[in-house]
């Protein structure tokens, strides 16, 4: 199997990058989905709010095939970042929405006391304590995200998985080739999985 690494390591890559951008992303849209489902108009929180169910309610498979359908001449690897990104992001906006209405009311009433905008009220008093709420959901939903990039094949990103699936279909050695990958993902998922139950349990003192 030691002619598989190098392939299957050149692949992690690819799922390593995906994953990094495609949680960057989420958390980023997720942040503006949760704030724009605040807004005081139903003209923006009723489209935000259809949207955002859609993409919760469909499989992920399928807004990749549709999105690489769509934008044909867009580079496969950047159409699977920006599909997981907002499909993940349709998660992390209930997740921020939960961060922040955890944040307690005399804090809003502080910032209304002291006169302060809403965008500094935002920047310096709710947003901070609202993402610090939500860091090991966004670390787990990372993970979540990591395991879920060989659904990227489907749209020709040669990610892990699929060169796993190339050199067995090469070499007929599919078992080996795959345990091999699943022990990649193993090494580099568990050690973050535990890092991120480190982080919750700290900030849940």
């Amino acid at each position: 199997m030691r002619q598989a690494l190098p392939l299957l390591l050149t692949g992690f890559e690819t799922t390593l990058l995906a994953t990094v951008l495609g949680i960057l992303v989420a958390a980023v849209l997720g942040l503006v989905v949760a704030m724009l489902g605040r807004a005081p108009t139903r003209l923006v929180t009723i489209p935000v709010r259809a949207v955002t169910e859609f993409v919760r309610s469909t499989p992920l498979l399928v807004q990749l095939v549709g999105a690489y359908a769509v934008f044909n001449t867009v580079r496969p690897l950047t159409i699977g970042i920006a599909v997981l990104g907002i499909h993940y992001a349709s998660y992390l906006s209930e997740v921020y929405r939960a961060g922040i209405d955890a944040v307690p009311r005399g804090q809003w009433e502080a910032c209304r006391a002291l006169s302060l905008s809403p965008r500094r009220t935002w920047q310096a008093v709710i947003l901070p304590q609202a993402v610090r709420n939500v860091l090991p959901a966004l670390g787990n939903y990372g993970i979540s995200m990591f395991k879920e990039t060989p659904f990227l094949a489907v749209i020709t990103v040669t990610e892990m998985v699929a060169q796993a699936r190339e050199y067995g279909a090469n070499h007929f050695v599919y078992a080996e080739t795959f345990t091999l990958a699943g022990l990649i993902f193993l090494v580099a998922s568990y050690p973050t999985s535990l890092l991120m139950r480190k982080l919750e349990k700290r900030l849940g003192h």
